[in-house]
């Protein structure tokens, strides 16, 4: 015995003396480097890059901060299995805070063109060779990415297979401790085994996830791409079916889950296996009895199987619930400004937080269903380890304390698969929904290649060729809303399209792009096409990016361009000339420069053809017929135009006129010959004559009516006109110095220019501020401690029940049991069954703090987005409120109170087994110490980069929303320029600067894991290691096994541990973010009770501006400069001036969408700055310039509010002269209307905003170019209707066409934000030399002059 003693001290002595060599070894792994390295420096900065960086330097200049492409592609074995090829870039994370330069571009192979190219190809391969077939979008990522597939399977069944190797052990070493030794050093070896075992379990786990994520990475890559290049494709009625919010969705939900299955993708195979494996183990030690494990575990899956069922009717509600709400705020926040001019904001709010409480209607149910789940993942082992042991009992079989041990821990590993098998169900029928979802998008009709037949160049003289076709746009209607059209256009040739609104001018241009679905005919294009649609589409970006539209710069050609345009006055005005940022839809330009910055970027692509559809409607009378002189008569001279156009005056300078009327082209010919043929063309001619001769005044005109308006006119004298004349011609000499300037400023100095905001993020630790307050936002927390509570109960219960289980067996075979099998079986039950009790409560409380805490942020951040002041929507795209009202709060409503509820419960789990552990081998509490210090270390070294990492990823998630809605919206455009390629590539480009941080935030999880799990295997092994060394018999068998069985958890739980407060601390940037959102600064109150107007104000409508002055922002210029005068109630007021001159601006004072910098506005003699906005804005009626419909009905769009009855709505349509279209219509006053009002003209939107102002009969009505983009006849009408209905009223109007102001009775005339003059039309046109009577007779005469 003596020699035994000694041979056994010997072994104690000789670990003590290796645990030194151990913790070296350790520390090399944990730092994942060999010390060995090439360098190769900047001398900017001190990244480390690749000497030979070959054909990745190619894209290089899309991302100009980094060069480097990420080492994973290249690196070796041993920096691929300790990942320490992601070491310099956390370097570089723990010294600063990274940005997106920082981070590696991705490998050629792993970029969004790679993945797109191959799930492309072989989606397509499909439809061609199984022509009858609906393509198998599943059938094409598997074929794509099947390689990575396989290797991540084998690293997954090395990993399953080791996984197993401690539970088969775990009663042979019990047995070692007991004193049955079966060959010598069996304990070391036994020791040695585990450790090993643990160690491959560590690597291949670690190997398979990262291997997992890339294949999510490619797949959601490659399947964005392809849904962004459906949307650019789309047929009219596939559009009509699927609203920019849906496709939205698509993108930002379904691809997401798609590529998350790439997870649960080996499970299926997987969950056999480790059945079988943990079958084998339990038969070695309870026998026969491992049947009644396979029943118990197949019944504890079928459980599983209804739950997870329940949960995905609740998800799948919960999508479409999410889809609706969804769609009403993009289309909220897109039309903001006239939400708050009408103020309907209220009213649209209210209507989200509605649709958001049927949303959390079904996110209870999920949640409650998700705890459901998780009482079913903790029941199941202890389920299925009664029913065993039970069994074992009953047949009479010897359980010992090993073999309980053993099959204890096998139950723990077979937790993980039965805990998966729901998840698992639910997610495949979850990818199903949206596989589904995404190849019904797919399989969406596309624009037909052959709807134009493209000729070459030089083959024909005519440029366009129309042969008998018919056109509509919905093809199943019995009416075409084009037929038998004949066209044919030679090259050169200047074709003129008029026509009454809704008569198809606008619809025969789409024709000729080939956007109308054609029923007959043929359509034969030759040559380039420029396209200038009705509705201005800006691009967010600059005014050179947007008129250059990814052509390259050439200078002299961009300098014409903008001369052509009148662009160089609107230049000098802004503050960065062609720098300046434009907003979100060009929100930041007015109607006239937006239209001109897309006429400037119709002219530099120097096409063949050009189709502008009303392109003057938007700009005052001078710049349109400056327009019409250098645009379509100089620069366009030698190109073939078509226009569409309601200024009759523009008419005799084409070389073919178009009559259209419904949808019919009635007359073709030249001016004089259409004029002596009489009919349609007649009418619309008189209808011009009739408004021009409106200014013609007779000498004699009533004296009383000039009389009895007092003289104000601040007209300058002569000289001072022709000053100001000089002025402008200096200015205009002087434009190019100042407005394209800009380019010969230093590329940093240009990145200044900003009139859009940089999305704001963060940096550094996340404050514990946002952690107190998320946790503090619902029940006051009074939840936190009781989920504390419930979480230590169900760890003490099921650590008892577990000893219990251990000390009341007999140790070895042939020992007496130390109690009765009834009362063995009936303690652990009780133990087992009320620790899950437990898990079941706290996943209850879990989920109902969360569901509250998600509503009462959500609410916050709504009222706090709608309460913003215009500025904010104005600098901020609605891509980026997007992203936190979608991405950011689905992560609060289904993530974080889970992870939070995660993290507590993982600390006690670690606690419970580190308490175990000790309780046997106090030793283990040496090592304990440091390893959490390591750990700690580690996870603030890591926590660093992941924090900026997730940041990142944020803002740059945006931007790809952003395109994509963007593109969807001017689709239409971008077809017509044939730029499709150009923006899929920009696609791909997004989706690369989105990919690298996501790549680098997954890589840098399984960095820092795998350290953790190292570590942990090594004070496994330390346990292990002293646990042999103790002589057999001087410790109790049961406790020791009970210490390994929670030992080889050991590493599991500590990366479990880290893991969820990395993943909790990234995910809560998601509340960090909508705080930011929850504090933005508020518009005046709605109403403030103490001043709030009486019920009739205003009565007269009297209009007072006292020394007014308003800028948009503290640090830009002022735009109006102390502007005095009276608007007398009751009187019609004309404001004109040049684009730029200050009209809009003035409007947006008297709403207070702008609070002014200095003096006053009174209405009424009430300071309109000290009542509530809802009480001003309500009171005021204004018919914008843009006509806004919202998506729902005819009835819904003229009375939102729900205030009138049928019969007035139908009076108000009679009199704005849609009655008799929305008769013929089958839903009448429930006539849809599509997103955006698309399936009605601009016209006849117009006619329905003034439908919403003959409703709201205020005092008060501002015309902002109200009648721009409607013809001459409609215009003369509204003005009609406006004199009778508003008679009474002060009717402000905006107007480039004259004969709208001409008979007001009061014209202001502004210029460069002050008033140049002030008085009477006739008073004004008296004086020959007043700036009015120059614009008067620019007009009046333009049409002789061109």
């Amino acid at each position: 015995m003596g020699d035994d003693d000694e041979v056994d001290y010997a072994h104690m002595v000789a670990n003590f003396a290796s645990a030194p060599a151990l913790g070296f070894l350790c520390l090399v792994g944990v730092m994942g480097s060999t010390g060995v390295e090439l360098e190769f420096t900047d001398d900017d900065s001190s990244v480390h890059e690749p000497l030979l960086l070959g054909g990745q330097r190619r894209d290089a200049d899309e991302e100009p901060g980094c060069l480097r492409v990420t080492p994973y592609g290249d690196a070796g074995i041993v920096s691929l299995a300790t990942l320490s090829w992601l070491s310099p870039l956390l370097s570089v994370g723990a010294q600063r805070p990274l940005e997106l330069a920082d981070i590696p571009l991705m490998a050629h192979k792993d970029r969004a063109k790679s993945c797109y190219k191959a799930m492309s190809s072989h989606y397509e391969r499909q439809r061609i060779e199984h022509p009858g077939n609906e393509p198998s979008l599943a059938w094409a990522i598997l074929k794509s990415f099947w390689r990575e597939a396989v290797i991540n399977g084998a690293f997954a069944a090395v990993n399953t297979v080791v996984s197993y190797v401690g539970p088969y052990l775990i009663s042979y070493f019990v047995d070692y401790l007991s004193g049955k030794i079966v060959f010598p050093h069996e304990g070391y070896i036994l020791a040695s085994v585990f450790f090993v075992a643990k160690l491959l379990e560590t690597l291949t786990a670690r190997q398979w996830y990262l291997g997992v994520d890339v294949m999510g990475i490619h797949v959601k890559s490659g399947l964005t791409a392809m849904v962004y290049r459906k949307g650019l494709r789309l047929s009219n009625a596939s559009r009509q079916s699927h609203t920019s919010g849906e496709i939205v969705n698509y993108m930002a939900v379904d691809v997401q889950r798609v590529g998350d299955y790439a997870w649960y993708f080996h499970d299926i195979w997987m969950l056999p296996l480790q059945i079988i494996l943990a079958l084998a183990i339990l038969y070695k030690n309870v026998g026969i009895a491992m049947v009644s494990t396979l029943v118990a575990t197949v019944l504890s899956i079928a459980a599983s199987v209804p739950v997870a069922k329940l949960q995905e009717h609740y998800q799948d509600k919960l999508m479409a619930s999410k889809d609706e709400r969804m769609r009403k705020t993009a289309e909220s926040l897109k039309n903001m400004r006239i939400l708050k001019l009408q103020a309907w904001e209220d009213r649209y709010r209210l209507q989200l937080e509605e649709m958001r409480n049927v949303e959390c209607k079904w996110l209870r149910w999920a949640l409650y269903s998700q705890a459901a789940v998780t009482f079913v993942f903790w029941s199941s082992p202890i389920f299925v380890a009664v029913i065993t042991f039970g069994t074992c009992i009953l047949l009479g079989g010897e359980l010992t304390a090993g073999g309980v041990l053993s099959a204890l821990a096998t139950f723990r590993i077979l937790q993980e698969p039965l805990r998966n098998f729901p998840d698992l169900i639910s997610m495949i029928a979850q990818t199903r929904v949206s596989l589904d979802r995404l190849s019904h998008f797919l399989q969406q009709e596309e624009l037909p290649d052959d709807a134009t037949i493209t000729v070459p160049h030089g083959s024909t003289d005519k440029a366009i060729d129309v042969n008998d076709a018919t056109f509509s746009w919905n093809p199943s209607s019995p009416i075409p809303t084009l037929s038998g059209i004949n066209l044919s256009v030679v090259r050169g040739m200047r074709v003129a399209v008029c026509g009454v609104i809704g008569s198809g001018k606008s619809s025969l241009l789409s024709s000729i792009l080939g956007e109308i679905p054609k029923l007959c005919g043929q359509v034969k294009i030759s040559g380039s096409a420029a396209y200038v649609p009705q509705t201005a589409w800006i691009q967010s970006g600059n005014i050179e990016e947007n008129i250059l539209f990814g052509s390259p710069m050439e200078k002299q050609r961009y300098k014409r361009a903008i001369e052509a345009c009148s662009l160089k006055k609107d230049l000098q005005l802004l503050q960065y000339g062609d720098q300046t940022i434009i907003g979100d839809r060009g929100i930041n330009l007015s109607g006239g420069q937006k239209q001109r910055v897309q006429l400037a970027r119709a002219l530099y692509q120097d096409a063949d053809i050009y189709l502008l559809d009303d392109p003057f409607s938007a700009v005052d009378a001078h710049t349109g017929s400056e327009l019409f002189r250098e645009y379509i008569l100089s620069a366009l001279a030698s190109k073939t135009v078509i226009y569409v156009t309601h200024q009759i005056e523009f008419l005799p300078a084409a070389d073919l006129i178009l009559v259209l009327k419904d949808g019919h082209i009635t007359q073709a010919g030249k001016y004089d010959d259409l004029l002596q043929a009489g009919t349609d063309f007649n009418a619309l001619v008189c209808a011009h004559k009739e408004a021009i001769e409106t200014m013609e005044f007779s000498e004699d005109s009533d004296e009383d009516t000039v009389s009895s308006v007092p003289n104000k006119r601040l007209t300058p004298s002569v000289s001072n006109i022709d000053n100001l004349k000089n002025k402008v011609s200096e200015n205009e000499k002087t434009s190019s110095a100042r407005g394209i300037k800009e380019k010969k400023k230093k590329p940093e100095e240009r990145k200044k220019k900003r009139s859009v905001q940089e999305e704001e993020r963060e940096r550094g630790r996340v404050s514990l501020q946002v952690y107190l307050s998320y946790m503090g936002e619902a029940y006051k927390g009074t939840l936190i401690p009781l989920i504390i509570l419930a979480q230590t109960m169900f760890q003490v219960l099921q650590i008892a029940s577990n000893w219990w289980m251990a000390w009341a067996n007999p140790q070895t075979e042939g020992d007496s049991p130390k109690t009765d099998s009834v009362i063995l079986l009936v303690v652990y039950m009780s133990l087992a069954f009320g620790s899950s009790l437990f898990v079941f409560v706290r996943s209850l409380l879990v989920a109902t703090f969360g569901l509250a805490t998600a509503q009462k942020l959500f609410v916050k951040m709504l009222r706090c987005v709608f309460r913003a002041p215009m500025s904010f929507f104005d600098t901020t795209p609605s891509g980026r409120i997007l992203n936190r009202v979608s991405v950011d709060q689905s992560v609060v409503d289904l993530d974080i109170a889970f992870r939070l509820g995660g993290f507590a419960s993982t600390t006690i789990q670690l606690l419970g087994i580190v308490a175990v552990m000790s309780k046997v081998t106090w030793q283990v509490l040496i090592l304990i110490v440091p390893m959490a210090v390591a750990c700690m270390w580690m996870q603030r070294y890591y926590i660093a980069s992941s924090r900026e990492l997730t940041r990142i990823l944020s803002v740059q998630k945006s931007p790809v929303i952003h395109l994509f809605s963007e593109s969807i919206a001017g689709a239409a455009t971008i077809r017509g320029f044939g730029q499709e390629k150009r923006f899929m590539k920009r696609n791909l480009y997004l989706l690369d600067c989105f990919a690298r941080p996501l790549f680098s935030s997954l890589a840098a999880i399984e960095w820092l894991c795998l350290r953790m799990e190292l570590l942990s295997t090594f004070v496994f092994a330390f346990c292990m290691a002293i646990l042999v060394s103790f002589p057999p018999g001087t410790i109790e068998p049961s406790m020791a096994g009970l210490a390994v069985t929670y030992g080889l958890n050991l590493n599991a739980r500590m990366s479990r541990w880290i893991l969820s407060f990395c993943k909790l601390e990234n995910r809560i940037i998601s509340v960090e973010r909508i705080y930011q959102y929850c504090k933005l600064p508020s518009e005046a109150p709605l109403i403030i009770e103490n001043c709030r107007p009486p019920s009739s104000w205003p009565e007269n409508g009297n209009i007072e501006l006292v020394d007014l002055k308003v800028r948009y922002k503290d640090d830009l210029p002022l735009v109006l400069h102390g502007i005095s005068c009276m608007f007398p109630g009751g009187k019609k007021i004309g404001i004109v001036g040049r684009t730029g001159s200050g009209k809009s601006t003035l409007i947006q004072a008297l709403f207070r969408l702008i609070e002014p910098t200095g003096g006053k506005v009174i209405i009424d003699n009430i300071d309109i700055s000290r009542i509530g906005l809802h009480d001003l804005r309500s009171r005021l009626s204004i018919i914008p310039q843009d006509p806004t419909l919202f998506e729902g009905t005819i009835r819904m769009n003229l009375d939102p509010l729900e205030e009138c009855t049928d019969q007035e709505i139908w009076e108000a349509l009679e009199k704005c002269q849609l009655g008799e279209v929305i008769r013929t219509k089958e839903e009448k006053l429930d006539s849809p209307v599509l997103e955006n009002g698309d399936n009605w003209s601009v016209g006849q939107r117009q006619l329905i905003a003034l439908g919403r102002a003959l409703l709201k009969q205020a005092k008060i009505l501002v015309l902002d170019e109200a009648t721009a983009s409607v013809d001459t006849a409609t215009d003369n009408l509204i003005q009609k209707i406006i004199r009778s209905e508003f008679k009474d009223c002060t009717v402000c109007t905006i107007a480039h066409r004259i004969p709208t102001v001409i008979d007001s009775d009061l014209v202001l005339v502004l210029s460069d934000g002050k008033i140049a003059e002030f008085d009477t039309p006739q008073r004004l046109l008296e004086d020959k030399s007043s700036m009015f009577m120059q614009l008067v007779s620019e007009y009046s005469t333009r049409s002789s002059c061109i």
